[in-house]
């Protein structure tokens, strides 16, 4: 899929200045476009720019429009190691006098981003505090010939909207800010305090409490450890009472505060919470660890993309909607991979195309794709919410394969997995306790830690 055409310069939108947004941002320059990132927050970072004050967000997400787009709580530390999250040319590496370990907290990815930006030196193509209203085409011509409309507004300023026209846009506003709830009945009658995780930020809130956490995913166990210490109980409600060691050991240890039910079937008005198989416990709190939807309010395509049940589409792997392709494109869809340097392949493969560099197959080749990936998707049983978790290094190198990204090295693939399995057998210990030295070693010996010199330690 080489095109011999020369490459053309593009004027590009990038909304978004998440890890994401950076990474579009500094590939469309390597390729030689104009690129502007809109960014409603006073920081980069996206989801890594932590918000302590949610006072004004509903606590179930239901506002016409999110106040906060991090969903982080202040303890929050990284799933993965640190040597397995850097971009392919930047790795995320230990410096002194910040925090120095291999799962660290959300601050230290923070300052990494900040480090990228300057290395690179993006800070001048970043708009800061920049609210993205409205993005639609401006004269639907012909396939691929699109021109689009961004009206934005400095929300710090408060003056009037601007509108620009771009060649093309990118979007990259993350996914996990606009809360997922459960259908349960009674939630919306039931008179104690309910919340999702999206703006759980500190246990002190719930000492002495009765809290229900919906959910045993990263962020349930992680909150339900944390409020061991302050609230009287915990009941952990699962969709499967099927669960890891690490889970089973942790629930062991604190038995007479932490507890695991099975889903939850209602909610009374009495305060209880009634569980599936019948038991129930009268709570004060709820905190709903349920996930996250995608939510794109400002993008108006005709309806040429569309959300339905979490899937994002029509989508050509996850990036281009075939309608509007190479002019709209998406990074950061995917969940369940290694995302920076998954989301670096993205942004050099959009970055390519947009320059000629490189074609996309034709429409109806790229609609045969996707619905032959939606039939796989259905055969193997998987829901479409889960449309976009992918779970295969070896979909990430075929996809790294469209503008020649590098393939991950077999070190990154094993500390990945052996991070995985740590946490699966030993959940509350796992970011500090790890038997894959020889791996580590491995990783800091590679060219992707030795590339950029002793200079970049002392940034």
């Amino acid at each position: 899929m080489v095109s011999e055409r020369n490459p053309c310069s593009k004027h590009v939108c990038v909304i978004g200045a998440g890890p994401s947004g950076l990474v579009a941002a500094r590939e469309l320059r390597k390729e030689g476009h104009t690129a502007i990132v809109l960014e409603q927050n006073y920081d980069i970072g996206g989801q890594w720019l932590y918000e302590p004050r949610v006072e004004n967000e509903h606590p179930l997400g239901k506002n016409d429009t999110l106040k906060v787009h991090s969903s982080m709580y202040a303890s929050l530390r990284l799933t993965s190691p640190r040597e397995i999250m850097g971009f392919s040319d930047f790795p995320f590496l230990i410096k002194k006098g910040r925090d120095m370990r291999r799962f660290p907290g959300h601050k230290e990815l923070l300052l990494y981003l900040r480090d990228f930006v300057e290395w690179f030196k993006l800070g001048d193509m970043i708009r800061f505090n920049t609210k993205v209203e409205y993005v639609g085409m401006l004269d639907f011509v012909k396939f691929g010939k699109e021109k689009w409309i961004v009206r934005s507004k400095d929300i710090k300023r408060d003056e009037k909207s601007i509108e620009e026209v771009f060649d093309a846009v990118i979007v990259a506003t993350g996914h996990y800010s606009q809360p997922r709830l459960p259908n349960i009945k009674g939630m919306d009658s039931w008179r104690s305090k309910q919340m999702h995780s999206h703006i759980y930020r500190i246990p002190d809130p719930f000492r002495n409490e009765v809290v229900v956490v919906v959910g045993n995913s990263l962020s349930g166990t992680d909150i339900s450890m944390e409020l061991v210490g302050v609230a009287k109980e915990i009941h952990l409600s699962a969709k499967s009472l099927e669960i890891t060691e690490g889970l089973s050991k942790v629930l062991s240890k604190h038995k007479k505060h932490l507890l695991l039910h099975p889903q939850v079937e209602s909610l009374r008005e009495d305060g209880r919470v009634l569980f599936v198989d019948g038991s129930w416990v009268i709570a004060d709190s709820i905190i709903y660890c349920t996930g996250y939807s995608y939510s794109f309010p400002f993008l108006d395509t005709k309806g040429m993309v569309v959300i339905d049940d979490d899937r994002v589409g029509p989508l050509f792997e996850h990036t281009f909607p075939p309608s509007l392709a190479p002019s709209l494109s998406f990074v950061g869809i995917p969940r369940k991979i290694i995302g920076f340097p998954f989301f670096e392949s993205q942004a050099k493969w959009i970055a390519q195309v947009l320059s000629g560099k490189r074609t996309l197959p034709s429409w109806e080749d790229m609609m045969e794709s996707i619905k032959v990936f939606y039939k796989s998707r259905d055969i193997e049983g998987i829901p479409k919410h889960n449309t976009h978790d992918i779970c295969s290094f070896e979909y990430c190198e075929k996809y790294g394969d469209y503008c020649d990204f590098p393939h991950l090295e077999e070190w990154r693939k094993e500390l990945c997995l052996a991070a995985l399995r740590n946490s699966f057998a030993n959940l509350e210990t796992y970011r500090d306790s790890w038997d894959d030295d020889e791996l580590v070693q491995e990783a800091h010996l590679s060219p992707h830690f030795t590339q950029l010199g002793p200079e970049a330690f002392d940034m």
